[in-house]
């Protein structure tokens, strides 16, 4: 049976129990989901300090699920935001996806788009990821709104009528042709708020479990030679992870 681990930047088991089923429930039942949770770090990331030990975070989960032996088909990093994105692909033999880059390519295919997510730290944090992952120019506009993801997951009520207005006033100001919203804290909110839209409103975590069906086609691309120096002060999995090959 073909597995899919989801990686999990923060330290929210509550965010790590949704993610586990959103995406347990989009991908076929063949395929396997198991959600790890990061180690140590922030119960939600909101500014560049809590991204920055989230990709330490990221790259400890897969060393340690390694260590567990664990042999996943695959990797999807379960933030907006992709912390350790290019980190994990270059210590990584299996495909290795992120919610925001996979909602970024969804949303492309329609046109320009605007994203809508919880924090306002993260608009330069995005914008900055979609010129590395080359979608700065299908980016028409960010909105964020004050509540963290963490905070609007906790008020479903009142958060979908926030998220919506949000939306709505991303689109028009914009000009955007698709808009994605973006959030591991998010998931499943985009489907009720979706009929209130006059264009098609992308999920992320949705985005994130699509690409993961497609990842179990595709074969992994070439691995990078390991650092090259020693690492020291960091957990006895990452440490045995430096410089050795890990396979499916």
């Amino acid at each position: 049976m073909p597995r899919l681990l989801v990686i999990n930047p923060n330290t929210s088991a509550t965010v790590s129990a949704l993610l586990q089923r959103h995406v347990q429930n989009e991908v076929s039942p063949a395929l396997k989901v198991h959600t790890v949770t990061a180690r140590f770090g922030a119960p939600y990331i909101a500014s560049e300090a809590s991204y920055a030990v989230a990709q330490h975070a990221v790259l400890d989960a897969w060393a340690a699920a390694l260590a567990r032996g664990e042999r996943p088909d695959a990797v999807l990093i379960g933030c907006f935001g992709d912390p350790g994105l290019f980190a994990l692909r270059e210590a990584c033999s299996v495909p290795v996806g992120s919610l925001a880059e996979a909602a970024f390519a969804a949303a492309a295919r329609h046109g320009r788009f605007a994203v809508v997510t919880g924090g306002e730290r993260w608009r330069p944090m995005l914008e900055r990821l979609a010129l590395a992952l080359g979608h700065a120019p299908s980016l028409a506009g960010i909105h964020t709104v004050a509540a963290s993801g963490a905070e609007l997951a906790a008020h479903p009520a009142g958060a979908h009528a926030l998220l919506a207005e949000a939306c709505r006033e991303a689109a028009a100001r914009f000009d955007a042709q698709a808009v994605i919203l973006g959030g591991a804290g998010l998931a499943g909110m985009a489907a009720a708020i979706a009929p209130e839209l006059a264009v098609p409103l992308i999920d992320s975590v949705s985005a994130g479990a699509r690409w993961a069906i497609e990842a179990g086609r595709a074969a992994a691309g070439p691995r990078a030679a390991g650092p090259e120096v020693a690492w020291q002060g960091v957990s006895w999995e990452l440490e045995a992870l430096n410089g050795r090959q890990p396979h499916p």
